[in-house]
């Protein structure tokens, strides 16, 4: 593989359909100015549909004959998920990408619509349940991809099943919750690629290491992360750098199945996306399909 891929390194996308949510800004928006750019037809699935449109204009204001759709889809509630993807059905008879950007970091203790931990259910159950309800479109189409997008954070992250959504508050730690949510992010992609074996479809992760994203700007009146912004900010690259390892995650004609991307510079947080390995933890299979089985009984989605 090459080293030094970049954005130029995109085949021809014509024909394809893709869909990547939380677009409307940061990393998603990079990922799917791209993928318009090489002639993808690009749903932007997104919460706030007002800021879906202006996210559209935008990608279209740089590239007038891009096809760019926008259709809401809030990851905290399990039936936005069903109606997006029962939307999502109806308009189109393929799915060639499914780009599992959306995310919350660092979110005080709060639950989801499901009464999930918010960044559980969003992080994890949330595109669980999209994958699941758009898998029959991915297997039927030919080379299709799913990209679930996780965090270096992730190695910090327990499965704790006793405690999974850390009921009311118990133990309840932001970035705990952030990294269990990331953990679960790789297990899932892991094992779903097991579970695709056979299939011509493939399942594989990618970090954006470092990133100025809404996302992290969002912590800026934490005091701790005031901190250490100076050093985060000097450790991170721009939105549309951290989207290359996605990008390579979800084109590169090289890649296959259970791979995970990421930049190779100092602690992973920027540089040339590369192949990359996740914790150890991460690869634990009866940890894996145990999580499996719980996200099923919790979303009610279950693959066939």
């Amino acid at each position: 593989m090459s080293r030094n891929w970049t954005p130029n390194d995109l085949p021809d996308l014509s024909g394809s359909v893709a869909v990547v949510t939380g677009a409307s800004s940061g990393m998603g928006w990079e990922v799917s100015r791209a993928l318009a750019r090489k002639n993808a037809t690009v749903v932007l699935a997104c919460r706030d549909e007002d800021r879906g449109r202006a996210a559209s204009g935008s990608i279209r204001s740089g590239n007038p004959e891009a096809r760019v759709e926008v259709m809401a889809l809030d990851l905290a509630s399990l039936a936005s998920v069903r109606r997006f993807a029962e939307a999502f059905r109806a308009d189109h008879d393929r799915l060639d990408l499914l780009v599992n950007n959306a995310g919350v970091l660092l979110a005080p203790y709060d639950t989801t619509e499901d009464g999930f931990e918010r960044h559980f259910g969003i992080n994890h159950l949330g595109h669980f349940a999209l994958t699941g309800l758009l898998i029959d479109r991915l297997v039927a189409t030919s080379a299709s991809r799913i990209v679930t997008v996780g965090s270096r954070g992730h190695g910090m992250g327990r499965i704790d099943f006793a405690n999974l959504m850390y009921e009311e508050g118990k133990g309840y730690s932001a970035m705990r919750a952030y990294a269990r949510s990331k953990m679960a992010n790789l297990l899932f992609t892991y094992e779903l690629q097991r579970r695709l074996v056979g299939t011509d479809t493939i399942a594989v992760a990618a970090h954006p290491g470092g990133a100025a994203t809404d996302l992290g700007r969002r912590m800026r009146d934490r005091r701790c992360y005031r901190a250490i912004l100076p050093l985060l900010e000097w450790l991170s690259q721009s939105a549309a750098e951290g989207a290359r390892p996605i990008l390579r995650a979800a084109t590169d004609p090289n890649v296959t199945g259970g791979q995970y991307y990421g930049p190779d510079g100092l602690l992973g947080m920027r540089g040339d996306p590369v192949l990359v390995r996740s914790h150890p933890r991460s690869y634990d299979r009866d940890l894996a399909r145990r999580l499996w089985e719980v996200s099923e009984e919790l979303t009610g989605v279950r693959f066939p």
